[in-house]
This record gives structure tokens, sequence and C-alpha cells, in this order.
């Protein structure tokens, strides 16, 4: 098994960008433009690495490679925003890798391409990229090409030395779940299960009873063996069951006007483990959003507009409009899940104003966060 963390390690020191692996301060998936670029790259290097995987490192300084960290991203169904862009799409990963100088909340995104002959194109387009416009790679620079190429196989004994000096220890697993019970959350209950005999999974939270039900918040949930981080919130609650065989996490987000405090199911995470030493995470969303009264909402949204506005213009908010505020970006997911198309992008404009009070960008983040869940999921 292939130890992320190293893997990264050994990318960022091997050389500067190449044709091979490409790094970045952070992803943007809001926006078309963010969309775009993502894309651009996959199309990139799926075509410049016919027979070896590929990468993408997020949360790296482009300048020194100094590793900041991004945000936690959960957003595996990536996958079918690449399938509903690209024909010929290649099988991608995006995977969540702690380091022990960040704080608990950032982490580096490892992107992870997966070798594919046949040649990938856009099949429609996307902000500046034109239908059936094809990208590769030319050492660190993605360029378009309007004419037949030439595959490179040069890459493959380069990336296969790197990942093997990547590969696994019991060492390095030991470290792992000491560094994550007695360091990183030596203040929450944790705990770790063993499967397979090869596989360790670590996870620590805050335990609340709920009638027969024992939720989970605060939450941090590791493959130890790899270095993934699979789950990480400040704000929703989840369960956790798990045999032999598999580990769920039911994931809940507390929603609600002018409060938090019906829980509803997001979604359902399965890694099932086998005795080849692989491991599989299979997902399904289950959330359905809560209906409420239109001529309620219309009046709600429009009072979230006026909030908006005061902000625009640097008021002064009442004590009133700051518990308001606190729960402006939920009641805006929630007027678009209820036939408010406009909410979603008022919502995104409004992420310049929310940045400068941090627990309302917390819940900004949690918003779209669930909203591209939904959106993915329907590709």
């Amino acid at each position: 098994m292939i130890n992320k963390r190293l893997l990264i390690k050994n990318l960022l020191a091997h050389n500067d960008e190449s044709s091979f692996y490409d790094k970045k301060r952070q992803l943007n998936l809001h926006t078309r433009e963010g969309k775009g670029k993502f894309l651009k790259h996959i199309c990139a290097l799926s075509n410049s690495n016919p027979t070896n995987n590929s990468y993408i490192v997020v949360g790296v300084e482009d300048q020194d490679n100094e590793i900041v960290g991004d945000d936690f991203f959960d957003d595996s169904r990536i996958q079918n925003l690449v399938n509903a862009f690209l024909e010929n799409p290649p099988k991608i990963s995006y995977e969540n890798v702690p380091f022990p100088n960040l704080p608990k909340d950032k982490v580096v995104g490892l992107v992870t391409i997966k070798p594919k002959s046949k040649t990938s194109f856009f099949k429609k387009g996307i902000h500046t990229i034109l239908p059936n416009t094809v990208f590769i790679r030319i050492g660190s620079n993605t360029v378009p090409i309007e004419h037949e190429y030439e595959k490179n196989y040069q890459n493959t004994e380069t990336v296969i030395g790197i990942e093997n000096n990547s590969r696994n220890s019991i060492g390095y697993t030991l470290d792992g779940v000491i560094d994550f019970m007695n360091f990183r959350h030596k203040d929450l209950s944790s705990k770790y299960k063993v499967f397979k005999e090869l596989f360790v999974i670590c996870w620590a939270g805050v335990p609340k009873k709920v009638r027969d039900k024992t939720f989970l918040s605060r939450v941090d949930i590791e493959l130890i063996n790899e270095q993934i981080k699979l789950f990480y919130s400040a704000q929703d609650e989840v369960t956790i069951t798990y045999d032999e065989d598999s580990f769920t996490i039911i994931e809940y987000v507390p929603l609600g006007l002018n409060d938090k405090t019906s829980y509803y199911p997001l979604e359902k995470q399965t890694i099932r483990f086998y005795d080849n030493g692989y491991y599989k995470i299979d997902r399904e969303i289950l959330f359905e959003p809560p209906e409420f009264n239109k001529k309620m909402l219309f009046h709600i949204y429009n009072s979230n507009m006026a909030l908006l506005g005061k902000l625009q213009k640097g008021s002064t908010l009442t004590d009133r409009e700051n518990r308001d505020l606190q729960n402006l970006p939920s009641t805006l997911m929630i007027c678009y899940l209820n036939g408010f198309e406009e909410a979603k992008q008022k919502l995104i404009d409004a992420k310049p104003l929310l940045k400068q009070f941090p627990n309302v960008y917390l819940f900004f983040k949690e918003s779209l966060r669930i909203l591209r869940k939904m959106k993915y999921d329907l590709q």
C-alpha cells in the first residue's frame, strides 16, 4: 500500500511540475472558470501519461513547494464532473492527506489520474474552452493541440520508481496511530479498528446520545495505512457502525430556519475491506431537503438579501441581524432547494462578504459542500 503522505513528499522532491504531475495552491470548483481549469489539467495529464498514473497536488505554494494545505474536500463525485465534460474520461480519485505541521482542518489534496490509452477531449465547452479541444502536457505547461501527437511513454519508469519509494511500513502505520490518538486528538474520545489484519482506521469525536442513537461531532476519521483523511467536519454529526469487513459512516447535517435543531441524513459512506489487500469505498446520497411554505420562504429570502445589502454597504448590524447572519448560508441553501434558483448564485457571490465572519464562513463552506455533493450525484 502506498503511503500518500510519502508519495506527495516524493513528488515535490523529484523536480518541479512536470508532464506527470501538477501542483495547485487550491481548487475552485464553485465557478465555471475554476472547473474549466481543473478539467483542462485532468485532460492534459491523462493524454500525456497513457501507461502510468499522473498526479495533481493541492495545497502547495507554487514558488517554493511550501505545504500550506487546503480545506478538507470530500467530493469523490468529481469523477462525475469529469465524465460530464470529457470524452474518454480517465478514472480519477481525490484524497485528503493530513500533514503534522498543518491545522486539524487543513489537508493536502491528492488527485490521482489513472492511465488511459484513448485520447481525452472536451465533448462540450466550459468557460473559454471549446468543444473538441485536446490538451497535453509539455514539461510543466498545459497546452491545447489541433493535430495528432505522439504519445509519451517516457514517464512510466520514473513514476513507478516514485510510487515504490512511497510504500507503507509497519513503522509508519504505528507512528500514525500513536500520533492520531495521543497527540492530535488527545482531548477527544478516540478509537481504532483493524480490518483484515492489514488496514487500520482511527476515529475521534465528541459523543452525544440522542434517544437510542449515538452521534459524534467534531469528527475526524483516517485510514492510517495510506495517511488518508476519510472524513472531517467541525459542524456536522455522524454515526459510525462497523463489522469485520466494513466501516460505515452516515453524515447528518443540521438544518432549519432560524435554528439548526433538525438533523437530516446527508450521505452514507461504506469502506469495504477484502482479503487480497484491497478496499473499496461506496457512497450513497441520502439527503432529502426539507420543504417549507413558499410565502414564508419568500419573506425570509428578501430579508437575507437586505442583510447582504447592508454588508455590501459596510453598515453596522443589529444583534438580531448578527444572529440572522449565522443562519444565512443554510437559509439560502434551503431557499435554493425549495425552488429559488437564484439563491445559490447569491450565496456564492456573498463569499467575499462572509469571509470576514469566521463562523459564518464555515457555514458557507458547508452549505456549498452539500450543494456540490447533490449536483455531482445527479450528473
